[in-house]
């Protein structure tokens, strides 16, 4: 499978340039970081979380881990890990479980931890929409693709 056509059309939206990168299969973002050869504080990884039909993509490093207790309180929800199955449909062009930080391209609310390493990296990697390709982009760029997400502090660092 190549870029999924809602992230390759949403980088061309944004008339961001980009470099993919190819590794072997890999089954959790901390894998895909070592397989690619890329540093796991510039690798964002989209999470998807929910509560009730309403659907949070958040975006994070691969070694940094949501802290769900102060995200539901920041935002006045009662938010959840969803299973892999719902991903499919809000993805419906992507890989089961590959899930690209890029929520906003699939019309889901998007909130990212800026005070993260992804605030500062000068390259940000993330999911094609495949377990085998990794998007590469500035990092002034994905502060571009963020551009609509909401931010705050929600992290910390594994």
């Amino acid at each position: 499978m190549a870029i999924a056509k809602t992230v390759k059309e949403h980088l061309h939206a944004y008339q961001v340039e980009y470099d993919l990168i190819t590794h072997p299969h890999t089954g959790s973002s901390m894998e895909t970081a070592e397989s690619a050869h890329v540093p796991g504080d510039s690798l964002a990884k989209g999470i998807v979380l929910a509560d009730g039909d309403t659907y949070l993509v958040v975006v994070i490093p691969s070694d940094y881990h949501v802290e769900l207790d102060r995200l539901n309180l920041l935002l006045k929800r009662d938010l959840y890990l969803v299973d892999e199955n719902s991903l499919l449909q809000l993805f419906p062009d992507c890989e089961q479980g590959a899930v690209p930080p890029l929520g906003q391209a699939y019309n889901v609310k998007t909130v990212w931890d800026p005070s993260s390493s992804l605030g500062s990296v000068d390259e940000v990697f993330f999911e094609a929409g495949d377990h085998r390709e990794l998007v590469c982009v500035s990092g002034e760029s994905f502060h571009e693709l963020m551009a609509m997400a909401e931010r705050m502090e929600f992290s910390h660092h594994i």
